[in-house]
């Protein structure tokens, strides 16, 4: 077998499968101009480390991609082979080519950056390795041009002598014809300056051109005006196109070491420029791969001995054309073929979809090969296939002298030429696949018709267990009733058919596996109109033991779909359990979180009744350390103490809390029929902070419930207690309203003032804020000798109603809230 017959079969079989106009969809995809032409040329790799190379690197920039912050594009990178071609002969590059070499140097380098600054980019880093990005060259280009691709005085010292030697040129020969203009007014069609070619001119009528001599370069087409260079300048003229050509002469004196530098450079220009194609190819394909919704394959070595399977899979081109073209919707396959099936036979009616269902098996291993998604759900798993060889279609030639027939046997001839001849068997387990002979995939289309339909299917089966032998999987279509046998003589084969509508006399274009397709012609013909009497001789011909497989495999095909409503309701309750115990999962964490939650609540209510206790009582003793001790006032302070002792009780027999919001947990408010997010749980002042849609809002808790319909059960009242020793203020005890929210209008922080100063400042602060009603003051916890001073002052104050420390969330002893008359 030649090389040249692999790749005439090869070609042929891209063209049969339409590879060209998926490798065109791939190309819309691509964002730089050599791209687009490598999607479009794109050819499946013939070893498998190269696809596995592929695939990988459609991964790894599906990474970059999912990045929020990447910085992953290819802008400035252009189409730079005809420079360096040019440059390879000895030619000149322009200052714009330059340019675009240029930037292609700088957008290479900064995708060369998003890929070193990750470490799981392995396989790119690899590819970019050995790139070099040459900013020295880049910075050579931008220094000797500007940015319109002209060659810029800073190049060198003598381009800028002889910019300005011109400047002061056209400046001496511009003022001369300003002088002319203003003498000879008369003589001009306009009093304007103009050029032909490189000489500055005056626009004088055809009658006038005596009295302005000189050098006529051109006229208008009526002939009314003439364009005169006056003599006076044309000397000047002349000077300013020698200074020119000097000009000239050192620009293209620049571009020349320029273009010298690319030379230098040339393989690794040409090397950045095919890594920025792959990475581009790689980019396509994971952007295509998005618009497809597909799913990356894994490969099944021959050891695996586990089945192919495409689940859901759909026709790229078919997709596009539902998508693009508003063609109709595609109807998804599925194929589950097991590690031991070599053939399979497609039967059913015409229009059926046995073509598309072999083309898009055909198309999604190609796919593969080049590293692409396939569109079907995951997970998706199939072999890599050496060769994809194909019959499809009507291969009848006039000009060749071939019939259909001739034409199917010639191009079948061809495909067996095209397989290894090995007599070792592929499903052999071997460690790597790279040692082992890859199976092939050869689809064919009605394989062994177009002849007498006898011979045709003894030589369709003759075929198809030659390739059965074979290290290949074989996909045929066919409605030869005899090849629907071979799965029940042979474990390699195996049927499928293509669903018909006996109602509707159209196909579902579902792909049944398993049961072989009927044949549907004579119930066809009736139901179209076909004379009764001549669909029944047809029946009489056909026999009574053909009707019987009909009806069979009728029968098996209702099995077949009510077993599919059956797997399909399972599947449903089955979703419907784990969104259940997902839920159940979800109540019982938060309950626990809850749980946990309460339980804090109430070990911080007992520290803070015991630490209240302690405050209490030690004012009691400092009542007593003051003045001359009696025993009347001790008998005061026992009973004090009593009532110190009472209260803490009190406080520290919590009962268990009932139903307590979270942050985070969805609560709904009934006076507005809605459903919010809790975002803060303020205990103390008995609200929270929700998220309403776009508002945020402060709600009492008496105001909500759970979404299972639970109250927040309100904290109890406290018990009034008897008056206590008027020996300390006692407005530290008294229950604070709830607390509103703090801004800087009600808000006075003290920290580092001394006593004097802090007392004058919430005088001052308690005054402005007594419209709000509230005065939060920020003294910090320290030594609490600020805290206590801040205290006595409010507590004799007649602006003051009460006060208290803040809630632990909003600065807990180190914050006291003064609540105004």
């Amino acid at each position: 077998m030649s090389d040249s017959i692999n790749l005439t079969i090869a070609e042929e079989t891209l063209a049969l499968l339409e590879w060209p106009r998926l490798c065109q969809h791939l190309s819309t995809f691509t964002q730089t101009p050599l791209g687009a032409i490598a999607a479009r040329y794109l050819l499946p790799p013939d070893q498998w480390q190269e696809s596995q190379a592929l695939l990988a690197q459609t991964q790894a920039v599906e990474l970059i991609e999912n990045s929020p912050e990447s910085n992953w594009h290819f802008k400035g990178i252009a189409d730079i082979t005809e420079p360096l071609a040019r440059v390879e002969r000895g030619g000149l590059t322009t200052g714009l080519e330059l340019l675009a070499i240029a930037s292609t140097l700088a957008g290479v380098r900064r995708l060369r950056r998003v890929i070193e600054e990750r470490d799981d980019l392995e396989i790119l880093q690899t590819l970019v390795a050995e790139v070099r990005t040459l900013p020295e060259l880049e910075q050579a280009i931008h220094h000797c041009l500007g940015e319109d691709g002209k060659v810029a005085e800073r190049a060198s010292p003598k381009l800028g002598e002889i910019r300005q030697k011109l400047k002061a040129m056209r400046e001496q020969i511009q003022q001369k014809l300003q002088k002319i203009i203003q003498r000879q007014g008369n003589a001009l069609q306009e009093a304007v300056i103009t050029q032909r070619g490189d000489r500055f001119v005056l626009p004088i009528k055809a009658g006038y051109k005596e009295q302005i001599p000189g050098i006529v370069h051109d006229s208008s087409a009526s002939g009314n005006t003439l364009y005169v260079e006056p003599q006076a300048i044309v000397e000047l003229g002349n000077k300013l196109r020698q200074t020119r050509r000097q000009e000239q002469t050192e620009e293209e004196r620049i571009l020349r070491q320029l273009s010298d530098q690319v030379l230098e450079v040339l393989p690794d220009l040409e090397h950045l420029l095919a890594i920025a194609t792959r990475l581009d190819l790689a980019t396509a394909r994971v952007r295509y791969s998005f618009w497809l919704g597909a799913h990356p394959p894994q490969w099944l070595t021959p050891g695996d001995n586990k089945p192919i399977t495409l689940r859901q899979l759909r026709h790229p081109l078919l997709h596009w054309q539902a998508e693009k073209e508003g063609g109709p919707a595609v109807v998804p396959i599925t194929l589950t073929i097991d590690a031991q099936i070599r053939v399979i036979a497609i039967t059913g009616p015409n229009t059926g979809g046995k073509t598309v269902t072999l083309k898009t098996l055909g198309l999604v291993a190609l796919m593969a090969k080049v590293g692409l998604y396939i569109p079907a759900k995951e997970p998706v798993e199939l072999p890599w296939f050496a060769q994809v060889l194909a019959d499809i279609g009507d291969e009848q030639s006039l000009q060749q002298n071939l019939s259909t027939f001739s034409g199917h046997i010639c191009r079948i001839i061809r495909i067996l030429q095209a397989l290894p001849h090995q007599s070792d068997d592929v499903d052999q387990a071997i460690e790597s696949p790279a040692q082992v002979v890859s199976p092939s995939l050869v689809l064919l289309d009605e394989v062994g018709a177009g002849t007498d339909p006898t011979e045709g299917s003894a030589l369709a089966i003759a075929l198809l267990r030659h390739l059965a032998d074979q290290p290949c999987l074989t996909v045929a279509t066919t409605h030869y009733g005899e090849l629907k046998a071979l799965k029940y003589q042979d474990a390699r084969f195996e049927n499928a058919s293509v669903e018909f509508d006996d109602q509707s006399l159209s196909p579902t274009y579902r792909l049944l596996w398993g049961i072989p397709g009927r044949s549907n012609a004579l119930a066809i013909a009736q139901r179209l109109g076909l004379p009764i009497t001549i669909v029944h001789q047809a029946k009489d011909r056909l026999g009574g033991f053909s009707e019987d497989i009909n009806q069979v495999i009728a029968g098996l095909e209702s099995q077949r779909r009510e077993q599919e409503q059956k797997a399909a309701n399972a599947q449903k309750l089955l979703q419907e359990t784990e969104i259940f115990y997902e839920q159940v999962s979800q109540k019982a964490a938060s309950l626990q979180a809850r749980e946990r939650e309460l339980k804090s609540y109430q070990d911080q209510e007992v520290q803070q009744a015991i630490a209240a206790a302690k405050e209490e009582i030690a004012k009691v003793i400092r009542q007593l350390q003051r003045g001359k001790p009696s025993a009347q006032k001790a008998q005061r302070a026992t009973e004090a103490l009593g009532e110190i002792q009472a209260e803490q009780k009190a406080m520290v027999a919590i009962k268990p809390l009932g139903y307590q919001p979270m942050v985070g947990e969805r609560i709904r408010i009934p006076s507005f029929g809605q459903t919010a997010e809790v975002t803060q749980v303020n205990g103390a002042a008995q609200t929270v902070n929700v998220t309403l849609g776009l508002m945020k809002m402060t709600v009492p808790m008496a105001d909500i419930e759970s979404l299972d319909g639970k109250k927040v059960e309100p904290p109890p009242k406290p018990e009034p207690t008897p008056k206590k020793v008027k020996a300390e203020p006692q407005a530290t005890e008294t229950k604070s309203p709830p607390v509103v929210v703090r801004t800087e209008k009600n808000t006075l922080d003290c920290r580092g003032d001394r006593l004097e100063r802090a007392e004058s400042r919430v005088e001052k602060a308690l005054n402005q804020a007594l419209d709000l009603g509230v005065l939060w003051i920020i003294h910090g916890k320290g030594t609490g000798k600020l805290r206590q001073g801040v205290q006595e002052y409010l507590s004799h104050h007649p602006l003051v109603k009460s006060y208290a420390l803040a809630p632990q969330n909003e600065g807990g002893s180190g914050v006291t809230i003064a609540y105004l008359r």
